[in-house]
């Protein structure tokens, strides 16, 4: 199929796009490696010995970097739809997150383990329809979120990206009534035209919502 003009333009500025030469010479599986590591840089999300969970994970770039900061101390349990190539001290659920069945296969791998990091990098493909494709990014940060609730440790952290437009002001309202403290984060590595941002609660402002689920 012969490319069109703005199928050449992505790739041009993908191939030329710095982070993605420096993932290729720091051996990192995606420019998006770069996102988590200026916000762990920043926040000191990544703790040794903490349990983190990474949804939309494929293809590994945010566990890869919390598996090398935690330097064998914890556990990083990454979910994907797609597959994902084995990283090392990782475990992989593939699966739709929107499933319940998947959900439970990720509750039993936690075997009863409280989280200390959760990492949403979740986005739908994309349909070019605005309003759908909006209303799906929203769906999946709030599925990410009330896994959040269930399982985080009273002091953990959620970091989710989201897209701003249509229902963003609402689910930051969410975050600020589940959280201590809610920032917004638009690390350098994050295109400059992409609505994407991150948000990143912290503390659980209600200690007893981070049960979970088979036991309350």
């Amino acid at each position: 199929m012969k490319r069109t003009r703005t199928s050449n333009a992505w790739l041009h500025e993908h191939v030329n796009d710095p982070y993605v030469q420096r993932a290729k010479a720091e051996g990192y599986r995606s420019r998006a490696s770069f996102k988590l590591l200026e916000i762990d840089d920043r926040d000191h999300l990544i703790r040794s010995g903490e349990v983190v969970v990474d949804l939309g994970a494929t293809p590994g770039g945010w566990s890869q970097v919390a598996a090398k900061r935690m330097q064998g101390k914890g556990s990083v349990i990454a979910l994907d739809l797609l597959e994902m190539d084995p990283l090392r001290g990782v475990s992989f659920i593939q699966g739709d997150f929107r499933e319940e069945k998947v959900l439970q296969d990720l509750e039993t791998m936690l075997a009863g383990r409280k989280v200390g990091l959760v990492l949403s990098d979740m986005a739908p493909n994309m349909s070019g329809i605005l309003v759908s494709d909006q209303a799906r990014v929203m769906h999946l940060a709030e599925l990410a979120l009330a896994f959040s609730r269930n399982w985080l440790k009273p002091d953990g952290a959620f970091l989710v990206k989201v897209f701003q437009g249509h229902g963003y002001d609402d689910f930051v309202r969410e975050m600020k009534s589940t959280f201590s403290t809610v920032a917004t984060r638009k690390p350098d590595a994050s295109r400059d035209r992409s609505p994407e941002v991150y948000l990143l609660g912290r503390r659980l402002k209600d200690a007893s919502a981070s049960i979970g689920r088979e036991t309350v």
